[in-house]
């Protein structure tokens, strides 16, 4: 259960992140809540994740859906260039993460 706990979390890790970019500096109401709401369920589930999987595993695993997540909205819904290095760091995470779980025991 902590691993669904902890994709669910890096899952709001990429909504809050692109609501804050939503709220221009905070300066717009709703998606400024919205980035409050969602940085405090992610951090919540973060946080239950942590109760059984390592440290180690579970920030490098929820940081990485958040990077990964934020990259693709960045492109598929703000337009963001993609280029042949960007998609290389991203396989790169990618398979950090893969290596991460696979090196967890839990």
């Amino acid at each position: 259960m902590a691993w669904i706990y902890l994709i669910i979390a890096g899952l709001l890790e990429v909504v809050w992140a692109s609501l804050m970019k939503q709220s221009l500096g905070f300066t717009r109401l709703w998606p400024s809540i919205g980035t409050v709401v969602f940085m405090v369920g992610s951090f919540g589930l973060l946080a239950i994740s942590m109760r059984t999987l390592p440290l180690g595993t579970a920030y490098t695993i929820w940081t990485g859906i958040g990077a990964i997540g934020a990259f693709l909205v960045g492109i598929f819904i703000l337009g963001e260039q993609v280029s042949a290095m960007r998609l290389v760091a991203a396989s790169l995470i990618i398979c950090g993460l893969i290596l991460m779980k696979l090196s967890s025991q839990h």
